[in-house]
């Protein structure tokens, strides 16, 4: 499974969405991405890529686009 695949993922099982929603998807844009869809998508984000995410890094994760920036630090390529 690439890496767009296992991202992909984490935000379609995370908030029960399909991948045709991903593009543009920011923070609260849908119910299902509220504070503790929030979490359970840093922890599907986390078990996919078997990162510890910082912090400053999850409360930065915005938007679909700025996950793909974040989770560059964390030498994960797309």
């Amino acid at each position: 499974m690439s890496n767009v695949e296992k991202y992909n993922n984490a935000f379609t099982e995370a908030f029960g969405i399909n991948d045709s929603k991903l593009i543009g998807l920011i923070y609260q844009s849908i119910p299902e991405w509220d504070s503790v869809g929030h979490m359970s998508l840093i922890a599907a984000l986390e078990d996919a890529f078997d990162i510890m995410m910082e912090t400053d890094d999850i409360i930065d994760l915005s938007s679909y686009e700025k996950g793909k920036e974040i989770l560059a630090k964390y030498d994960i390529e797309f």
